[in-house]
């Protein structure tokens, strides 16, 4: 017998999903939402919402990895460490669960760039709307302030979409 047959298996075979696979993608979720807490001076929210981008990347990449009503609590977690008004993320990523499903059951195939416009329209509804929930208590800034962190958020998406893709592999083992 071969001396390399006796020893434990290397490589791929043999190797299974983290035994806590089933948090990642919620713990990722909630990290992100977390790097809203750096102490980043600026007169203008011109970063994105680091929590939004990596919530509908999961979303994106896969159905599967927890229910929809995770939703929830993660924008709980979100509205805490963010300074939204608590129950503006709740409403939102629960609303953005409930349209990635019907999309799910509508279309049969989608390809990167329709994710990527797909996000992109996401995105630009989460500014839009956190600009009315601004406007409402007499502290928005001009309309025109939305354009930077609408484009940074656009523009990075495709590099979460690839980091959120990079910890699944690790989270499955491949």
């Amino acid at each position: 017998m071969v001396r390399a047959a006796l020893g434990p298996p290397k490589g791929r075979i043999g190797r299974g999903p983290s035994p806590l696979a089933a948090y990642v993608p919620a713990v990722t979720v909630i990290v992100a939402s977390l790097l809203s807490a750096l102490p980043i001076v600026s007169t203008d929210g011109w970063y994105p919402d680091f929590g939004y981008l990596v919530f509908i990347s999961w979303r994106l990449l896969r159905a599967d990895p927890w229910p929809p009503w995770w939703a929830a609590p993660l924008g709980f977690v979100n509205d805490l460490f963010t300074g939204y008004p608590v129950g503006f993320s709740i409403a939102l990523w629960s609303a953005t669960m409930l349209v990635l499903d019907l999309i799910d059951r509508r279309t049969m195939w989608r390809d990167y760039w329709i994710e990527w416009v797909l996000a992109a329209v996401l995105i630009a509804i989460d500014e839009w709307l956190q600009w009315r929930v601004a406007r409402a208590v007499d502290a928005a800034p001009a309309f025109t302030a939305l354009v930077p962190p609408l484009v940074i958020s656009v523009c990075v998406f495709p590099a979460f979409a690839w980091f959120v893709s990079r910890i699944d592999a690790w989270r499955l083992g491949r």
